[in-house]
């Protein structure tokens, strides 16, 4: 088994901190408790089993690549949600705040429009720690940026590997890479850009649970458990890299024993362990009680759990705005609606439309307002309404067996053309504001 998590996080952390003074140490009693952390894992047996990654799931997410921002109208911020903006989940959280997302653009930009209370809601999304998704076809040198701006933080950074050949069943974040001489290739310049710093990888969202649920085409399944192992093996080549199989979320797969015997065979054991609930909305006790018994089934992997949008749980069926006599939020326009406003080349320099609209990093601006993008009312893990924010990263889970909560799931990026919402990944402000404005009933 490689290194584990718990004890190289705090080393590194421990190191910082004395190197680069107390702005590393991560807040009031994030030391502290890091070496108690450091301290109760090394006390542990040493396991047998990894853990394995799951992403979005056909009740999970969609392709979380940050390409830009997307705004529809929404009514004013609400108050602050008890609970989410915790200091103490900062204080035991290592890991790195993207400085440029696409949550901190947006909350600069309504500053700049005077739009100080929506901006201060969307700030819980702004400070927190998520997970930037490698979809690149070269990743290498956003790997490398990444770390290297985590590193001088003094902080570790979350990447998704997100390329498997037919990804994502043909579903909305299709794609990945064209077979498996490329995915390896893909993998290895991946590890080479965050070279000897330190990372979490959560690799390959959804992989798994989909080939356990049959969706993935012959060829690709006969090969897939296979390029999964070898992926943890490239990643964890690596001396500061740990690494999670995903393995879907408590709504998908209910053949436990199938599912930890795909684990294996894509080399959990080798792995730091496996990732649940990915892009997806259950709560953290139903997740820890299926997580726990795949655990069991593993010789005790321990796992993550993704929290970032499961604060109100799932979309309950009542609630789905699929139902005829419950109508879309977001009602589609007429079939003859214009094409996207504002839409211009920028030649890769960042500019913003006159709309509130719209914000993005790949060189286009594009607006959705007034269009929608797939079919309103879809299904009900693709953007549903009314949840909102979970626990904030930490590695203060309350768990022996959960490693972290994270924000793999970006919220605010689209899980993919429905419910008015833009293409998947794409950053949708509308949303990110009602996430972060709503109240937890409890995560």
């Amino acid at each position: 088994m490689g290194n584990r998590p718990g004890r190289h996080t705090a080393g590194f952390l421990e190191r910082q901190r004395r190197s680069s003074g107390p702005q590393h140490g991560g807040g009031a009693g994030g030391g502290a408790h890091r070496d108690r952390l450091a301290g109760r894992r090394r006390d542990r047996p040493p396991r047998r089993a990894a853990r394995t990654s799951h992403g979005l799931m056909r009740g999970g997410a969609a392709l979380l690549v940050c390409t830009g921002m997307v705004w529809l109208p929404v009514a004013g911020g609400r108050a602050l949600a008890d609970g989410v903006g915790d200091e103490g989940s900062k204080a035991t959280s290592p890991f790195w705040v993207e400085p440029s997302g696409p949550a901190a653009r947006q909350v600069r930009l309504w500053k700049e429009r005077g739009r100080e209370q929506d901006a201060a809601v969307l700030e819980r999304i702004a400070e927190r720690p998520t997970a930037v998704w490698l979809t690149d076809q070269d990743p290498k040198d956003q790997a490398e940026q990444v770390t290297r701006q985590a590193d001088r933080a003094g902080r570790i950074p979350v990447l998704v590997a997100y390329n498997i050949p037919h990804r994502d069943c043909g579903q909305y974040s299709s794609g990945g890479a064209p077979d498996a001489a490329h995915y390896r290739a893909w993998a290895a310049r991946a590890a080479a850009g965050i070279g000897t710093r330190q990372a979490w990888v959560v690799l390959e969202p959804d992989a798994l649970a989909q080939w356990a649920s049959g969706c993935v085409p012959g060829a690709a399944a006969a090969e897939r458990l296979m390029l999964l192992a070898d992926a943890v093996r490239i990643f964890k080549a690596q001396p500061g890299v740990s690494v999670y199989l995903d393995a879907g979320n408590p709504g998908w797969i209910t053949d436990e024993k199938h599912l930890a015997d795909a684990l294996r065979q894509a080399g959990v054991a080798r792995a730091d362990g496996f990732a649940l609930n990915v892009s997806n909305f259950h709560t953290t006790p139903v997740t820890r009680a299926y997580g726990d018994r795949l655990s069991a089934l593993l010789d005790g992997a321990h796992y993550v759990v993704d929290t970032s949008r499961n604060g109100n749980g799932p979309l309950p069926a009542d609630k789905d705005p699929k139902a005829p006599d419950n109508p879309s939020p977001v009602p589609p326009p007429p079939p003859s609606a214009p094409p996207a406003q504002g839409q211009a080349v920028r030649n890769g320099v960042e500019s913003e439309e006159e709309d509130d609209g719209v914000f993005m990093a790949d060189g286009w601006v594009r607006s959705v307002i007034g269009r929608t993008v797939g079919r309103a009312g879809d299904e009900p893990w693709c953007n549903p309404p009314g949840r909102a924010l979970g626990t904030p990263p930490t590695t203060a889970t309350g768990s022996p067996l959960i490693d972290a909560f994270l924000w793999i799931k970006r919220p605010g990026e689209s899980d993919g053309a429905c419910r008015g919402a833009p293409p998947a990944g794409h950053w949708w402000a509308d949303y990110a504001l009602q996430l972060a404005g709503a109240t937890p009933t409890g995560h």
